[in-house]
């Protein structure tokens, strides 16, 4: 039995971060999201703490499989290279398709509940760059990257208010810093 290669988790996590760059999401992009989610819930909230929320989630496994998968799919669609009926569902973003939804939806649950509500919130509001990705203006085909957006941004939010919580009850940054590094392994 032939052994297979491994592909490193740090060239699968510039790989899904470069994806986004390309396909023209920030960081930022999501962090926006992220604030306007949480803010109402915590007065004390900086941007920074955003942005650290989501490069937190964009360490995770699952969210850059969930990236490469859909760019991927979506990069294929703007290329007519997947068959048809595919191709016509995935181009037109069809509004019965739910498999774009379902990968996103798939990668919130490592954040709990909260993460599972904010991403049908997202999902349904479209906010920030989630929106203008899901607008059609010209040939790119982001039928995956919006519902991928929102899935990171959920995450992210939903990291944020159980940090808050974690601050609120005192516990020690080591106890913080151990659940975070849990987060990210799976």
């Amino acid at each position: 039995m032939k052994k297979q290669n491994r592909v490193h988790s740090k060239d699968i996590e510039r790989a899904a971060k470069a994806m986004l760059v390309e396909r023209g999401v920030t960081v930022q992009d999501i962090a926006d999201i992220v604030y306007d989610m949480q803010a109402p819930y915590n007065a004390d909230l900086l941007m920074e703490d955003c942005v650290e929320s989501v490069e937190a989630v964009l360490e995770k496994r699952e969210i850059q499989h969930a990236l490469l998968v859909g760019i991927d799919l979506d990069r294929l669609a703007e290329k007519k290279l997947l068959s048809e009926p595919l191709q016509s569902i995935v181009e037109s973003d069809e509004g019965l398709f739910g498999i774009d939804e379902t990968i996103g939806f798939g990668a919130v649950f490592g954040y709990g509940s909260i993460a599972v509500t904010t991403y049908g919130h997202l999902d349904k509001d479209k906010p920030g760059i989630i929106g203008k990705l899901d607008t059609k203006t010209d040939e790119a085909v982001h039928t995956f990257l919006d519902d991928l957006v929102a899935s990171i941004a959920s995450n992210a939010s939903s990291r944020l208010a159980h940090r808050l919580r974690d601050k609120e009850e005192e516990l020690e940054a080591q106890d913080i810093e151990k659940k975070d590094q849990e987060e990210r392994i799976s």
